[in-house]
């Protein structure tokens, strides 16, 4: 008899089943938006903490005791600190300071600092600072008392911008030329440990600024060893699909099938945007005979703050159905902080489970969590606030011989989701403010057994299209992208009742809905669901039809997210930006079998054109998509872009009934791209500037030319550069161009759909797969890396992924 018991997080049951082999360089866990993220960075599920895309621990662990042996088959304990001296995060505290060189022997404790400035840290040159720091050098003393000086493992924790050098009572304790972006763990050698005493300690630091920021904050720490009683379960396989990730571990007698499923199915928004992960632990034996199980799954606190040094509160509730714990930070700071490497410090997240599985959940401290279920003493050691907290459900201990079902879901309500135009958006799945969480809790359990039904054939469909489509590897890294992309987005309803759905930059700056990062993720949406990529647009057509933007392009970005209050991007991007817009705007009209959208925006889109019409044929001096690679005049590719975009101009036009525009513009595109290949021609290919012929570039942008059927440029230029790209690659891919052996995977599936030859796109393809399986850098996929090496070399998590997408993109339009 199959029995079932069901804990809510959401996870599900994967469609399709492969050896265990690496398919990807992290896998996502859970994977809702920029903030809900939670991903597994090593081979084995069991053998690393989780993390959240920017490396942070966020940690998911999952335990089970059979016939009394302890096994751990989820993730591994995060390391965790008690606080010794603070950091101002944490605590704040006055220290010292100087900006005049000290004499010598500043760093001991006996010298005299009574003519030192007492200030409060921390010490930099923005708002968050608690004293204004903006000369070169900054000298930095702090005196300390101590009840013990008995410690396990001492370390720093320390932000600094820039140069630094750090002193305990007169011993060095770290030094290093350049700065951190944020506060890590340096240890501090038993020797200097030893120089400690309860009175009169004096952390000393001289920290120098060279170029841009300026940042000090540190504190001591000591490192908390957790007696790890589990026995690592042994990984039998891993599978990821489109919405799921499968683990499958061995546990002595008995095998635990781990699933997580996030439901991102586009054609039913309500489902897509709920912030709900099925995570389903199933036990079954694996000899014939009963065992004794007892199933535990714990979520850190940390998934609901940016820091770990955040004070956190707990509440345990119910529905009529579920059960949950809920967690979140006590100063709830709402939309308050922008940024890259953030996590969400506000909302609450939620793990329930069936109230009908008997579920025990209890709050402890991190360190706590393992012994409490290994001892069976959990009310022993339960709490309700403090920080670095797990939030445990323990599951009845029973007879288990065939399959039965634990479930959990893992939600988030994050209250208020977006900032627009100063106005505070809510989340879609609660855009009214009517709904509730536990609502969508309850409708996420009971659609539960559904919900795995449409991943199951989604996730097979899709992959079946992507094989027959580019083949195997293509396959892989669609299904790579899909969970990455969608969950580098927010979908949330504007003040008009507009749909918006906008991407956060992620790895790169942070910048909210910046128009060349929704370009290359176009092609997902656009075959999936193009209302979704309408929200991708709609608030930068505002931005300019509102009069905020004023320029006769189009703008960047509209601001770093969460706030999208206006552009942030220090230069703008002309030719880029507009012809991003009017190319997806018409690939919109493609996709919808008609050009309604463009009509509302027909104005803005005649302004972007003519300046294209003027200035985007031979591109001056200025920056492109690819702006990490400086700023290049006569870019090929670029004017491509221009070229394309004109041509989609005059088929918007067409589909509106403009006929003498469309005619004037379709004319212009084709007179240009004549007069293009004769500046780009440089024998065998064609040339990454019109003035200089010993230079090749990737011609991505003129996929649209293929994919929307226009006709501008003769399909012998494709044929050319693909016979061309075939003799540049590396073992890790095509370079992007002659400059540097990096290159952006987007951009190569890109160039790889210009090839007719389903061989030919493969050649160019499957390294890109092999990087996947290979890189050393084990991250939510990196769109760029090193193609000699295989490392990345910056970018990750990004939603541009969705980019891979566009082979079957193409094939769906020409069919």
């Amino acid at each position: 008899m199959k029995k079932k018991i069901i804990t809510l997080i959401a996870a599900g049951v994967s469609a399709l089943s492969f050896a265990q082999e690496r398919q990807a360089p992290a896998y996502p866990l859970v994977a809702h938006d920029p903030y809900f993220s939670i991903w597994s960075t090593t081979d084995a599920i069991n053998t690393s903490p989780t993390k959240h895309w920017t490396g942070s621990d966020q940690s998911m662990i999952g335990m089970i005791k059979v016939d009394g042996k302890l096994y751990r088959f989820l993730g591994k304990e995060a390391v965790n600190y008690n606080e010794v001296l603070p950091i101002a995060g944490e605590k704040g505290y006055m220290a010292k300071i100087t900006e005049a060189k000290p004499a010598s022997g500043w760093e001991k404790p006996e010298f005299n600092d009574a003519n030192w400035k007492s200030a409060k840290a921390p010490f930099g040159d923005n708002r968050r600072a608690g004293t204004q720091w903006k000369s070169d050098d900054l000298w930095y003393r702090r005196t300390f008392d101590l009840k013990s000086t008995s410690f396990n493992d001492l370390y720093l924790k320390l932000r600094h911008d820039d140069n630094v050098e750090v002193y305990l009572n007169g011993e060095k304790v770290y030094a290093v030329e350049g700065w951190n972006n944020d506060y890590k763990y340096y240890p501090i050698t038993k020797s200097v440990q030893q120089v400690l005493k309860k009175k009169g300690n004096v952390l000393a630091i001289h920290v120098k600024n060279t170029a841009g920021g300026q940042w000090l904050d540190a504190g001591i720490y000591d490192k908390v060893v957790n007696k790890d009683e589990a026995i690592v379960a042994e990984q039998k396989d891993v599978n990821m699909s489109a919405t799921q990730t499968t683990y499958t571990l061995a546990c002595g007698p008995v095998d635990v099938n781990l699933d997580f499923t996030s439901p991102l199915l586009m054609n039913d928004l309500d489902l897509f945007s709920r912030p709900v992960t099925y995570i389903s632990i199933k036990t079954t034996a694996t000899d014939g005979k009963s065992h004794n199980v007892q199933v535990y799954f714990g979520a850190s606190s940390a998934i609901a703050s940016n820091v770990d040094s955040q004070e956190m509160t707990t509440e345990t509730g119910g529905t009529n159905t579920l059960s949950y714990i809920k967690a979140g930070t006590k100063a709830q700071p709402v939309l308050e902080k922008t940024g890259d490497d953030l996590r969400i410090d506000w909302g609450y997240m939620y793990v329930a489970a069936p109230k009908s599985a008997k579920a025990v959940q209890q709050v402890t401290s991190a360190g706590n969590a393992l012994a409490a279920f290994a001892s069976g003493k959990a009310n022993k050691m339960q709490v309700t606030s403090g920080k670095n907290l797990m939030l445990n459900t323990v599951f009845p201990e029973e007879k288990v011989k065939d399959t039965k079902e634990h479930l959990i879901l893992l939600g988030y309500d994050d209250i208020y989701a977006i900032q627009y135009f100063g106005k505070n958006l809510r989340p879609w799945w609660n855009k009214d403010g009517k709904n509730t969480i536990q609502n969508e809790l309850n409708e996420a359990y009971s659609e539960y057994s559904d919900v795995l039904a449409k991943c199951n054939a989604f996730d097979k469909k899709m992959h079946a299209d992507a094989v027959a489509a580019g083949g195997e590897a293509y396959a892989k890294l669609c299904e790579i992208g899909y969970r990455q992309s969608i969950a580098a987005h927010k979908l949330v309803e504007g003040p008009n009742g507009n749909l918006l759905f906008l991407s956060k930059e992620n790895f790169s700056n942070g910048c909210i809905n910046t128009v060349d990062v929704t370009y290359p993720s176009a092609p997902l949406f656009l075959l999936y669901n193009p209302h979704l990529m309408e929200g991708m647009l709609t608030g930068i057509f505002y931005y300019s039809e509102s009069g905020k933007y004023k320029e006769p392009f189009a703008a960047h970005d509209i601001g770093t997210y969460p706030k999208a209050n206006g552009q942030v991007y220090g230069e703008p991007m002309p030719v880029e930006e507009s012809g991003n817009m009017i190319i997806l705007t018409a690939a919109i009209a493609k996709a919808e079998g008609n050009a309604d959208y463009a009509k509302k925006h027909w104005e803005t889109l005649t302004t972007w054109a003519g300046y294209l019409a003027d200035k985007g044929f031979d591109p001056g001096n200025q920056l492109c998509t690819d702006d990490f690679a400086g700023h290049l005049a006569r870019n090929a590719n670029l004017s491509i872009k221009a070229i394309v975009a004109l041509g989609c101009y005059g088929y918007l036009a067409d589909e509106l009934g403009h006929k003498d525009i469309a005619e004037k513009y379709t004319a212009m595109a084709k007179d240009m791209a004549k007069k293009w290949i004769d500046l780009a021609d440089a024998g065998d290919h064609y040339a990454l500037t019109f003035n200089d012929k010993n230079t090749w570039s990737q011609k991505y942008n003129m996929v649209w030319d293929k994919v929307l059927d226009l006709g501008i440029f003769p399909k012998s230029i494709a044929k050319k550069e693909i016979a061309f790209y075939l003799t540049k690659q590396n073992e890790y891919g095509l370079p992007l161009d002659s400059r540097a052996d990096y290159t952006k995977s987007d951009w190569v599936l890109w160039s790889a759909t210009l090839a007719d030859d389903k061989a030919d796109f493969e050649k160019l393809v499957d390294p890109m797969y092999k990087f996947a399986k290979e890189t050393p850098s084990r991250v939510p996929m990196s769109d760029w890396h090193f193609t000699t090496s295989g490392k990345q070399r910056g970018f990750q998590a990004r939603s541009v992924v969705g980019g891979y997408f566009i082979k079957l993109l193409n094939d769906e339009w020409n069919k």
